[in-house]
């Protein structure tokens, strides 16, 4: 692995002391796409880190209401909308890709603040790791963990890169009411 490649994978996961504010790594449509591939929402979404629109735009031509909030002003939705301070829940479902280092506390804050009908939440594989998070996942009605076959490529800052992929991601889906284990398939 080269020099460049190591700071790339580095800031992605959150050790570099160069990393974005507010981790602004925007969603590929194609990133989206594949999870509406395989999930409907009943009603409107709320995209709660939206930061450009990447996500809701996606969800817009696929038909749904979209409610985009950030707490960064990105050019794109409502700004200065911190969501892990809001109390109310602005539609029954969220789709998102929150800062990374802050995915756990957006999950919390959505499902037992909020109770929030629907979540899905793309994040890191690495996601299902940890004493901590396996205590999260498992109290929480986790219903499909939809595993990319290839690695998704993210950019920082929107910023164009020359590299793949680097790490496994996810989407991770919650719904209100679901009991049983949680799914795990490939996308």
């Amino acid at each position: 692995m080269t020099t460049k490649t190591w700071k790339m994978a580095q800031s992605i996961v959150g050790t570099s002391p160069g990393r974005p504010k507010g981790d602004f790594y925007p969603t590929p449509a194609y990133v989206t796409e594949a999870l509406l591939s395989q999930e409907d929402f009943d009603g409107s979404v709320w995209e709660c880190a939206c930061g450009d629109g990447a996500m809701s735009i996606v969800l817009k031509k696929a038909g749904y209401f979209v409610v985009s909030t950030d707490l960064f002003d990105r050019g794109y939705g409502a700004t200065g909308v911190d969501f892990l301070k809001t109390d109310a829940l602005l539609c029954p479902n969220i789709v998102t890709n929150p800062p990374f280092s802050l995915a756990e506390a957006f999950v919390e804050h959505a499902i037992f603040d909020l109770n929030v009908n629907k979540l899905a939440l793309f994040a890191k594989l690495a996601f299902l790791e940890g004493q901590k998070r396996t205590a999260l996942l498992v109290k929480t009605p986790l219903k499909d963990v939809y595993i990319f076959r290839k690695r998704v490529t993210l950019t920082r800052n929107g910023e164009k890169q020359r590299s793949t992929g680097m790490l496994a991601f996810a989407w991770y889906v919650w719904e209100y009411g679901f009991a049983g284990k949680p799914r795990i398939s490939w996308i």
